[in-house]
Order: structure tokens, then sequence, then C-alpha cells
């Protein structure tokens, strides 16, 4: 190890330069990487509704239904107008309203009133828009220059648009923040005005050369393109500075700063490479989800935690000894004051705080599994935001709705007929366009025109529209999308098609909740394992994770108790990136503590401990919390702010579980902790 850092040294100019090229070119590829906003494209390709679809893209022109596009104050011919503007901006590939259901030119008097009040009420028109996903940005801003002031829209393609356009600028405002805070905090923790901007100087070389290499992946989904920089500043924080303060100790008394640096690698490679294997390690359990956006996010940032690693190890040293002379030009007095005060008021709370802790696990646990949640994008953005306004306008006029689109065999037009008025007689089910329902089962389909019949029959299908006054998700929508496959069931075995925004979540929900055991006992196991190999203890893997576990749920229990909903895939996701991210400090603790214990009594050493640890934990914790909480403030995209939220939340949860907790659960069962290690010392005092 020693000869392999001695050649990196020696060749400083050199890495740093390929380093600094790696991060230009990854500069440069970021722009290329596309970003996909539709959550629905990361189900599982074989699910029912993702099969549906494929086949619906071979069979029919155009697609599902998207987006619900309102007009205000229009007449019936102002609403036709409006209607061709709509099907005629770039991006739009099917506009459906009243005339495509009932004859317009007879009064509005005499045309069933439940069929013109799902179109037009009020004064107000209300169009099915179906919009295409590569072109959703510049339809939803082209539909918007026709509707004018009157319009108002909602649904997913609506919420795509908003979600590609807001993110990328609330991200960058997050980051600029996050770096603020990151410069203050390590300026007050280190000895020399630059190195806080070595640290960050090799933070944003991993960051840009991972950002460009998730070109290899093809596309990431915006919550990486999002969150996956940020959260790689945030974790890897603590190995450039572990480094360095493990470089200021080793150089302290010799002349020979390149032979202390190398020293200082070699001792601390081990610490770090655990450190951030327990970090990837929770990152990769992600890559085993069902649902593709686990594996999308997961992949990236074990990748960007796995560059981190490589760039402390390699690119920082040479960055350190390259500006030495300018850093001990710049060197400041110690702006912290010693931890030793924190250390005593530690020893003073720690047993009570553990007692207390222990008894909370049970009841934390309980409601980290009982809490409420969403499955889809429906709730995406708030009340407050330009979406939230035109959804409350939408549904204020019309009401709740959603468009089904049901695929059956085409053949027979009697079942057709028979399976239709069964739909029809469901409860939430406001309307069908069909072929059936639009020229009967007996009208023969040469009588109609060749545009109509080509979007209510393929050679081998028949397309059912299905509009229902439900949600996009909730018990009622689930419920009805259960019947609605028990009956084209019940009349095609195996042999009908049903998508919608509705059918999507259901899938997804179904998807989700199964994938979360899975990932929870991986990540949980194989960090236990990693532990257990490097700790050589049974107890201290147990006791380290159940410390962090047990944060986890204390983090996620306050949404329970709060009566606020959770977004399911933030709260599958959460429980590795807390585990991976903050492990690390329970880690170094704990080392420190056994370390300690060599000379001194369990009292002392856990005192001395936390005084020796605190400001290390204390620096990568409060970026993390602070980044996160940043996220959760900022983001108009309820699913990133709530990612955030509990991010920098359990941050803190971890903070006080191993600061405050941790110390008297090692000083409590001190034999176990120990182990061999304490049998070892009294053999050498006997010696």
């Amino acid at each position: 190890m020693e000869r392999f850092y001695g050649a990196v040294t020696a060749r400083r100019k050199l890495v740093a330069a390929l380093f600094l090229l790696a991060a230009a070119a990854g500069l440069l590829l970021r722009p290329l990487v596309p970003v996909n906003y539709d959550i629905n494209d990361y189900l599982p390709e074989e699910t029912a509704s993702t099969v549906s679809l494929q086949v619906m893209e071979e069979q029919f022109p155009g697609g599902i239904p998207n987006a619900r596009v309102m007009a205000r104050d229009v007449t019936v011919p102002e609403a036709l107008e409006l209607k061709r503007q709509l099907a005629d901006v770039p991006g739009v590939l099917e506009v459906t309203w009243l005339d495509d259901v009932q004859d317009v030119t007879v009064p509005l008097a005499a045309m069933d009133a439940e069929t013109l009040n799902s179109y037009y009420r009020d004064g107000a028109a209300l169009y099915s828009v179906t919009v295409s996903e590569s072109d959703y940005v510049a339809a939803v801003d082209g539909m918007r220059q026709v509707l004018g002031e009157k319009g108002a829209m909602t649904g997913s393609a609506v919420s795509m648009a908003a979600s590609a356009t807001g993110t990328m600028g609330e991200v960058q405002l997050i980051g600029a923040f996050g770096v603020a805070f990151a410069l203050v905090v390590l300026a007050l923790t280190t000895s020399s005005w630059l190195e806080p901007l070595l640290v960050l100087a090799g933070l944003g070389v991993a960051v840009f050369i991972n950002a460009g290499s998730n070109l290899i992946f093809g596309e990431i989904s915006f919550v990486t393109n999002a969150a996956g920089s940020i959260l790689q500043m945030a974790v890897s924080l603590d190995y450039s500075v572990f480094l360095l303060h493990r470089f200021e100790e080793c150089r302290a008394g010799r002349d020979d700063s390149v032979g202390a640096m190398v020293e200082a690698l070699t001792k601390s490679t081990g610490s770090i490479l655990s450190s951030g294997l327990t970090t990837v390690i929770g990152f990769l359990a992600l890559a085993l989800m069902r649902f593709r956006l686990g594996p999308d996010l997961g992949l990236a940032l074990a990748k960007g935690v796995a560059i981190s690693l490589i760039t402390a190890l390699l690119f920082v040293p040479c960055l350190i000894l390259l500006t030495l002379p300018l850093a001990d030009r710049l060197r400041h007095r110690r702006l912290i004051p010693s931890m030793g005060g924190f250390g005593r008021l530690v020893r003073r709370v720690t047993l009570p705080l553990a007692v207390a802790f222990v008894i909370a696990v049970a009841p934390a646990y309980l409601a980290y599994n009982a809490n409420e949640f969403y499955y889809g994008s429906a709730k995406m953005f708030g009340p407050e935001s330009e979406y939230g306004r035109d959804t409350a306008a939408i549904e204020e006029t019309f009401g709740v709705s959603d468009t089904y689109v049901l695929l059956v065999p085409g053949e027979d037009t009697a079942v057709q007929s028979e399976l239709s008025r069964d739909l029809r007689a469901m409860e939430h089910v406001t309307g069908i366009i069909s072929y059936v329902d639009s020229a009967g089962a007996e009208v023969p389909m040469s009588y109609l025109d060749s545009g109509t019949l080509s979007q209510l029959q393929s050679g081998q299908y028949a397309r059912m529209v299905i509009s229902v006054d439900v949600p996009y998700e909730g018990d009622v929508t689930f419920g009805l999308v259960e019947d609605i496959r028990a009956v084209a069931e019940s009349y095609y075995p195996g042999g009908y098609y049903l998508a919608g925004q509705g059918v999507n979540t259901y899938d997804l929900m179904d998807t989700v909740t199964s994938d979360l055991a899975k990932v929870n006992l991986v990540a949980i196991g194989a960090v236990f394992l990693v532990l257990l190999l490097t700790m050589r203890s049974l107890w201290l893997p147990v006791l380290l994770v159940l410390t962090i576990e047990t944060a986890i749920w204390l983090n996620l229990a306050v949404p329970y108790f709060a009566g606020t909903p959770v977004f399911y895939i933030t709260y599958l996701i959460i429980s590795s990136i807390q585990l991976g991210a903050t492990v690390d400090y329970a880690i170094l603790l704990t080392d420190r503590y056994r370390e300690n214990r060599a000379g001194l009594e369990p009292r002392e050493a856990m005192e001395k401990t936390v005084a020796d640890t605190a400001v290390s934990i204390l620096t990568s914790g409060s970026v993390l919390t602070v980044v996160g909480l940043l996220m959760g403030y900022i983001s108009s995209n309820q699913l990133l702010a709530q990612l955030g939220l509990l991010l920098g939340r359990g941050a803190i949860f971890s903070l006080c579980a191993v600061l405050f907790v941790l110390p008297g659960l090692l000083r409590a069962s001190d034999r176990l902790v120990m182990g061999r290690r304490k049998a070892g010392i009294k053999k050498e005092e006997q010696v």
C-alpha cells in the first residue's frame, strides 16, 4: 500500500491533471444525459399496465389521455374552435370533447344531462387530451398559449412538464446553498482557509465525473437527476475531511510532507473504505427493487460514492500536496473550542437517553409501519403551485375524473355490447366511447369514416375509452380497477388489456409494496456482514445497525403522528439512504471507543470518545441535514421535497442517536463490546 501511494504522490501533477480532465469531460457530457419525468415508465416491463400500453401503441394511433384541459367562458362554437387549435399544437396526439359522443348541432337541453355535464358545464369546456411523452413540455406550453387566461390544465403530462421546467433551477439553488453551508462548516473545522476549498474541489470533481458517466445508463430519472449530485456531496464529504485530519496528525513533528501524506493514506484507507463500502451497499440494495426507479437511483449513487472514494484517496492527496505552501500561509487558529465539555454533558445524559431510546424502539417500529401513502404522481405538486390551482379549478367545475382504455378482441360486437353494459352499471363509470357505444353493435363498420374507425377498432382489438369519476389513486380507485379487471376477465379470460393513470398507479402500488421487505433486509444484512467482517464482533453489528434502524423508524414515525401521508417511493428509498449515509457515524464512534478503552475505564473512554469524534460527526451530519432540509423547503416537487425533508430529519435523528445514545449503549455493554480485545489488554498488562 505504501509503495502504491508513494507512486501516486510522486506523480501528483499527472494524477491531478487526469482527474481534472475527467471532470471536464463529465461536465460536458452531463447535459447529454436524458432525464425521464414519468414515474410510470419505471414499472417492471411485465406489469399488466405496462404490457397493455405496449399493445395499445402497436394497435392504435395516439395513446392514453394524460391531460384534462379546461377552457372557461366559451360557447359551443368557440369550444369546437379551441379543440381544433389544441389538436394542432405540436406534441398533441388527440383531443376528445363533447362532439365525439354527442351531436352538438342539437340544443344542449336535448342532450343527456350526465354526458353533457362531463364535457360542458357553466360555460366551461373540458377536453381529454393525449400528449406525446417526448414533447410534453412544448405541448403543454403550446396549449397554455392557445387557452390564455381562460385555461387550466391537469394530468400526468402537465405534471411531468412542470417537473421538467422547474426542477433544474431549484436543484442549482439547493446546490449553491449547500456548498455555501459546507464552506462555513469546513472553515470552522479545518486549520487553513484553503482546506475547505480543497475538500469541495475534490467533491466537485467526483460529482462532475459521476454526472457525466450517467450517460452509460441511457437515461436517468428526475429523482436521480435532482437528488443524485446533492446526495453524493452530502454523504461523501467526510472522506476528504478524515484524510485531512489524519494528514495533520502524521505531519506533526516532521518535515517530509510527502512521507506524511503516504503515512496518512496508509493509516486511513481502511477506515475510509469500510465507511464508503457500507454506504455503497446501502445504495446498491435499491438496485434489487422491481420498481426500476430504485435501480436508477441506487446504481447512480453507488457509482457516485465509489468515484468519491477514489477521488478522496487519489486526487485530493495530490491536490493537498500541490497547494501545501499556500495552505500553510493561510493557516488560522482553531475556531471550534474543545469538545471536552460536550463529552462530559453526554456522559451525564447518555444512560437515561439510552433507556428511553430502547423503550422507543417498539412504538417507533409500529408507527413506521402504519403510515398512510401516496403511490403515484397525483400529489406531486401542492395546492399553492400552478398545477395545484389548475387542478382545484377543474375539479371544482367538473369534479374528479380519470380515463381508462380497455382493449378487447374485436370480432364479436355482441359480447362487446354486453361488456359495455356491465361496465356502465358500475358506480364510478360515467361514460364509455367505443364502437358499440358510438355506432351500435348492429351498424356495419364500413359505415363509419376511416378516421373514427381507426380510433375504435384495429384489425385485432376493439378500443373502449372509459371515463370514471375517481382520483388517480386511493382505495376507491384501486377497488374500481380491480372491479373493471374482474368484469373484463369474465368476458375475455387473459385476453384483455387495461391501461390509464389510475391503472398504472394501482400496479405501481402493487409493485413498490412488494419491494420494501426485500430491499430493507438486503441492505441491513449486507451492512451487518461488512461490520461483522471489519469489527470481528457479533454484538457490535447488532448494536450499530439497531441504533441506526431505530433512528430510521423514529424519522418515519413522525409523518404517522403528524397525520401526513408519505410518498411510498420516498418511504422505500429513504431507509437505504439513511442507513448507508449515517452508519458511518456509528462506525467512527465505536472504533474510537474501543481504541480509547485500551487505556481508560469505560466512563472516561466514553467521554473522551465523544470529545474526539463529535467534530467529525457533526461536520458531515450537519451538511447532510442542511442539504436535505434545503431540498425539502425549496423544491416545488412534493416527492423531492419530502425526500429532502426525510433525509434532513433522518440525519438529525441519526446524529442524536450516535452522539447521545450509542455511547451509553457501548458503556452498558462494555464487556460485549470489548470481547477478545479486552482479554488481550489484560494479558498484555500481566506480561
